[in-house]
């Protein structure tokens, strides 16, 4: 497997819709998700989606514990989600800071859905089926938008509240939630 260079904001196929993933058994599926696992764990992300290391497939990889980048986080399990789905299980909101190894050196406050369901399927085939929230639900939630072109800063609801981390945050402290 191998370390891939992770696409920025700007770059068009960020923000395009990926593809459904329709031979979940082929092995430039295993490879893919191989190389999206060490790219994630280089950067200490808490996910990846196939799109942001130029694969334009509905593929996302999420899991936290921990992780240097996220040290007040609750843990989120090491997931592989093939082609998902996700449907809010009410209409809370709430906002946290997020960001994003394509968004490098930067963050903003974004509303998201704090209890989700999410479906999809693991990289064996079998369908996933999870009820979450808080952290574990922005998670999903960030990485999926990305299948959909969609960069959390699109999301932001007050640009007063995006802006460098080194500014933001010059004590090196980053809320309990960020991305």
């Amino acid at each position: 497997m191998a370390v891939r260079a992770i696409r920025r904001m700007g770059d068009p196929l960020l923000w395009a819709r990926a593809q459904e993933v329709t031979d979940i058994s082929a092995e430039v599926l295993a490879g893919l998700v191989g190389d999206m696992k060490d790219t994630m764990a280089a950067f200490h992300g808490a996910g990846l989606a196939a799109p942001q290391i130029g694969v334009p497939l509905r593929v996302v990889i999420f899991g936290v514990h921990a992780n240097p980048r996220y040290p007040q986080a609750s843990d989120v399990p090491e997931t592989i989600l093939v082609n998902p789905i996700i449907e809010p299980l009410d209409d809370g909101l709430e906002e946290a800071w997020e960001g994003c190894l394509s968004v490098p050196g930067m963050r903003g406050l974004v509303p998201r859905y704090r209890r989700v369901r999410y479906r999809g399927f693991d990289i064996d085939g079998r369908e996933i089926v999870r009820e979450v929230e808080g952290f574990h639900a922005r998670v999903v939630q960030h990485e999926c938008d990305h299948l959909d072109g969609i960069l959390y800063p699109a999301r932001i609801r007050d640009l007063k509240f995006f802006g460098y981390e080194s500014v933001l945050f010059p004590e090196g402290i980053v809320g309990d939630d960020a991305q």
